[in-house]
């Protein structure tokens, strides 16, 4: 992997630094920030407002593109799913979700993912690496450009990968993105799922930063759910909830437990019961989220009528939760689906590392 960043990898701070270590007025690092973020313009060459010698030196200085694009599907509800191939050749998704005015993002931040949990496909081919900071915003930038006129509203980390484990390179990545004279997206548009990392959690509640916490429950006990998250024998249930609320207290944000259903596993109604006694007293709410059929795995999607009893069971018992619609389905919208395809038909070897990055 290339140690020379990209142009994307830099926050405005860092451009402008740049700059003036280039003999420029600092105005033009806010001229750089404007072409890559406000007209999505990447080519040094392109930014037009710039001096020939500064767009040459940049060129020069920047060569590396962060993410290029092999791969688009488009769903017809309308989600559009991108495979990019890195600088190394490693593959990742990005998942664009519009709903009305609201268009979301689904952004990846490892190649590949450590936790193997059992109702994921990206843990299938192992970890690769983490992802810099650039390789994180760019997926972004790729997205709003395909929207036109449109922008990006909302930007979830839920795609391959743990995003807590890739810490120091995600929040860099959040920082640019949230930049008013980038893309400005606010901290509030921009959640961060983990599989509940406890101490990366705590860690976060003390950033000062009003972004939204999303956690991968799946089970409401420590049997099961440690035998569909293994990360759930390193951080049990209780002192995972207690993090959890550590941070609504400490950010005064609610946090979103997402919790997959899958047919007869974590769907009957004494898990319902078990679950609404977990959550009770804490801000929080509940995404119920249909099984996203995985090709080779032995776990199905429940009936309706399943899902919709375990949701009533939770809304009785006053837990706030929201039965989820699925999209994406035929262009392998579940993260990490789309990738394991294309790595099958490439013959791609082994997993190169392992770990959390």
């Amino acid at each position: 992997m290339a140690d020379i960043p990209s142009l994307y990898d830099l926050s405005l701070k860092e451009l402008t630094d740049w700059v003036i270590q280039e003999g420029e007025p600092s105005y033009r690092a806010r001229q750089i920030f404007h072409n890559l973020y406000r007209r999505g313009v990447a080519d040094p060459s392109q930014m037009v407002q710039l001096p020939a010698d500064l767009r040459n030196r940049l060129s020069r200085s920047f060569p590396r593109a962060a993410v290029l694009e092999t791969e688009v599907r488009q769903s017809k509800d309308g989600t559009r799913k991108w495979l990019f191939r890195l600088s190394d050749k490693q593959l990742l998704e990005t998942v664009l979700i519009p709903s009305g005015s609201r268009n979301t993002v689904c952004v990846s931040t490892q190649v590949g993912c450590a936790y193997s949990c059992a109702f994921c496909a990206s843990g299938l081919l192992g970890f690769r690496r983490s992802l810099l900071p650039g390789e994180i915003v760019q997926q972004v930038v790729m997205a709003n450009r395909a929207l036109g006129g449109n922008r990006v509203t909302n930007v979830v980390f839920m795609g391959m990968g743990e995003p807590l484990a890739n810490y120091q390179n995600l929040l860099k990545a959040v920082r640019i993105l949230n930049d008013k004279k980038g893309l400005g997206l606010g901290a509030r548009r921009i959640t961060i799922s983990t599989v509940g990392l406890i101490p990366m959690v705590e860690r976060l509640a003390r950033e000062n930063l009003q972004v939204e916490l999303s956690v991968s429950l799946l089970a409401p006990n420590d049997e099961l759910r440690g035998n569909l998250m293994p990360v759930n024998r390193t951080y049990p249930l209780r002192p995972l909830i207690a993090a959890c609320r550590g941070y609504t207290k400490g950010t005064k944000r609610i946090v979103t437990f997402e919790y997959i259903l899958i047919d007869r596993i974590n769907d009957r109604l004494e898990q319902a019961k078990e679950l609404a006694d977990l959550l009770r007293g804490l801000k929080c709410k509940v995404n119920l989220i249909p099984f996203h059929p995985i090709p080779g795995t032995p776990w199905r999607r429940p009936s309706s009528s399943r899902m919709l009893a375990f949701e009533r069971f939770l809304k009785k018992s006053k837990i706030p939760c929201t039965l989820r619609r699925s999209r994406g389905l035929e262009v392998e919208g579940a993260c990490g689906q789309l990738r394991l395809k294309v790595e099958e038909r490439e013959g791609s070897v082994a997993p190169i590392g392992c770990g959390e990055g």
